[in-house]
């Protein structure tokens, strides 16, 4: 494999010499009773409050195996997944541990970190999106990048009135991964170009609106959801899934009156004309020029998400653009499964050690990005990112799709 016209050394061809940094954070466990005296409610709480949840590989590993255990516990009826604290869900992968190996490691050091890190964190949000049981993530606070990664793919998507959510990897020289590349085309057409272009926060209401939330509920009530799955007859139901959406629909009408006022609604109908033209080049300067009345309560919301447009990877931006078009119609497995080689080789770039560094290290929020525009970024390159990275019968997410059918 060449990088930027490096060699570098294939995972298979390694011998496991780079030690995963523990990170860090964990993630807590607990099950509540149900008045059935047989039936639980299972909890996980990630735990990582002074970086906002922020997932380290340690905390990735813990969930998958828990949640694949309460998968095959019988009592189990119910699976909630919370962030600790009100702050944040989870504001995303553990970068800083990412740019310490990007920084300090080989070439062939970062790449069998990176190819840890996410193999597993895919697994788990894989996971997630074909769960057995009902599951419910309660997004509170921020909601970014792998956290949004998690988030999604739970049956029953809940946020608070103040929620915030993501997917801001522009600004870092990333992208959308944690499934992004199937998340992006589940909303209308245009639409997920756009947040992918922005890394915007959407609020609550806006969330709700597009698909990124299925209901509102108020912080206060979120110990009266855990009280009444604790009632719910489960071993009677035919239908679990119904009786947790009417439990938490119930709950969601007593927050109609504290929802914030919608941001990009208003506007939907422009952003989907700007994001249906013929190239990346043509669709950032569509988005630059979306004309929202400075009278508008949505036009600092705009010129926040035209800002981080103009200061963002230009790579990323051609990433966003074949995600929503050239890869569109992957399945869900197969999303992970092209994340995954584009990740790694993103990891050995040095676009997204630099958007870090500018970012979150030195903070000096000027990030010298490799190419200087979108319409500088040459095909060699991307060409190069989106190459295959194993062949089918190495990837390391081979398996993806066939675990649930298996068991």
């Amino acid at each position: 494999m060449a990088i930027n016209g490096k060699k570098v050394q294939r995972s298979s061809d390694l011998k496991r010499k780079t030690e995963i940094p523990k990170g860090a954070g964990q993630v807590a466990f607990r099950e509540l009773p149900c008045e059935n005296g047989y039936s639980k409610i299972a909890i996980a709480t990630l735990d990582n409050p002074s970086s906002l949840n922020a997932l380290s590989f340690h905390m990735l590993v813990e969930l998958k195996q828990q949640l694949e255990q309460w998968q095959r516990d019988p009592s189990i009826a119910c699976v909630v997944l919370e962030g600790s604290g009100e702050k944040a869900f989870c504001a995303g992968g553990d970068v800083r541990a990412m740019y310490d190996v990007m920084y300090t490691k080989s070439k062939a050091e970062a790449q069998e970190f990176f190819e840890a890190y996410f193999t597993v964190e895919y697994q788990c949000d894989y996971l997630i999106h074909t769960y057995s049981k009902p599951l419910i993530a309660w997004g509170e606070g921020i909601v970014m990048g792998g956290g949004m990664g998690l988030y999604m793919g739970a049956e029953f998507k809940v946020v608070t009135p103040k929620s915030r959510l993501a997917m801001p990897e522009i600004n870092i020289g990333l992208y959308p991964d944690v499934g992004g590349t199937w998340l992006l085309n589940q909303l209308d057409q245009g639409v997920g170009l756009f947040l992918g272009l922005t890394g915007s926060m959407v609020n609550a209401t806006d969330a709700e609106a597009i698909g990124f939330a299925d209901a509102v509920i108020l912080p206060e009530h979120k110990q009266n959801l855990f009280e009444q799955l604790q009632h719910i007859g489960w071993e009677a139901l035919d239908d679990e899934s119904q009786a947790v959406k009417e439990l938490i629909y119930s709950l969601s009408k007593m927050a109609s009156a504290d929802k914030p006022d919608p941001l990009l609604i208003p506007y939907l109908d422009a952003v989907k004309f700007a994001c249906m033209k013929g190239d990346v080049v043509t669709v950032v300067g569509e988005i630059l020029s979306l004309d929202v009345p400075t009278t508008s309560p949505s036009y600092k919301w705009f010129e926040s998400a035209k800002s981080a447009l103009r200061s963002g990877s230009p790579i990323t931006a051609h990433i966003c653009f074949a995600q929503t078009h050239q890869y569109r119609l992957l399945s869900l497995a197969d999303c992970f499964r092209f994340e995954l080689g584009l990740s790694v080789r993103c990891g050995l770039l040095g676009e997204f050690q630099e958007g870090v560094r500018a970012r979150l290290i030195d903070k000096d929020g000027n990030p010298n990005w490799l190419y200087k525009a979108v319409d500088e970024v040459p095909n060699t390159t991307m060409d190069e990112l989106f190459a295959p990275l194993w062949t089918e019968s190495q990837h390391p997410l081979r398996a993806l799709g066939q675990i649930q059918e298996e068991q």
